[in-house]
């Protein structure tokens, strides 16, 4: 029996990115397709949001990509097969609305946010549905889990930025193609914001419901700390307590990546001080 919060597996996906199989029985019991999960790294360690690509509730599993991007999340990255997370808190927030459609429905994965953007893909080929996958990365060699999501999805299209596989340009440039080919009728975006910001703005003008997971931004992940308030049709939200998936159309992205710089003093003196430990 492996140990609470013990890791499992460990997949390198590329440099500075790894998957994660983690012992969380609670939060696999539990979980549904968009809801993330708040996990500490060491005792005297930050609390990031992580959203789940999967999990498996039998064995008591749960997977997740992390991202080297600040301190916490570089830690993370480090930690082996057999090692533990401090702790692990979760589900939370709420799941990714899903129904049939008569259409099509896309989901569209930045990077990390490939992971994330499965379980919700799974619920909706259950429905029926036809589901198309975009996937994008700057090159061939950074593209992740399109296997994995091939086997959630009818088809995938793959963006690369430099042409070297699939579609050259963006996954804006996948969705436009898709969309003059097919009745696209619901999308999910989940990635970097000025990318969730991209999708919106090409589906608004067609009226194509179009949601974005905005988890980045929160700290606390139960709406206690107020720290991931965005505005959402002219109204406060929590990212963590409301979301994390929000009407794109509404999303006030300026706002939105105003809030998201607020710590970079504070993250370049934590990774400085991690240089230092090493």
């Amino acid at each position: 029996m492996p140990k609470l919060y013990e890791i499992v597996e460990k997949q390198d996906l590329v440099p500075g990115m790894a998957l994660f199989h983690v012992y969380a029985p609670m939060a696999a019991k539990n979980m549904k397709p968009g809801q993330f999960i708040i996990l500490r790294v060491s005792a005297n360690g930050e609390r990031i949001p992580i959203s789940i690509s999967g999990w498996d509730a039998e064995k008591g599993t749960v997977r997740i990509i992390i991202m080297a991007a600040g301190r916490t999340s570089t830690e993370a990255v480090a930690l082996k097969q057999g090692d533990c997370f401090q702790d692990v808190v979760g589900p939370l927030g709420e799941e990714t609305h899903v129904e049939k459609l008569k259409g099509t429905a896309v989901v569209i994965g930045g990077g990390y946010g490939t992971g994330a953007v499965m379980p919700p893909a799974r619920a909706m080929k259950a429905m029926g549905n036809r589901v198309v996958g975009i996937i994008g990365a700057r090159s061939k060699d950074l593209v992740l889990l399109e296997k994995e999501m091939r086997e959630v999805c009818d088809e995938v299209i793959v963006c690369t930025n430099d042409g070297s596989q699939g579609v050259k340009g963006f996954v804006t440039d996948g969705l436009a193609g898709l969309m003059e080919k097919e009745d696209v009728q619901w999308v999910l975006a989940v990635g970097p914001v000025p990318m969730m910001q991209a999708v919106g703005n090409m589906t608004k003008p067609k009226k194509v419901k179009t949601f974005v997971s905005l988890n980045a931004i929160m700290v606390d992940g139960t709406g206690m700390c107020g720290a991931c308030r965005v505005t959402v049709g002219g109204k406060t939200k929590f990212a963590c307590f409301h979301g994390p998936d929000f009407d794109a159309h509404e999303v006030n992205f300026e706002e939105l990546m105003l809030r998201q710089k607020m710590f970079v003093t504070q993250e370049k003196i934590a990774m400085e001080k991690l240089q230092e430990v090493k």
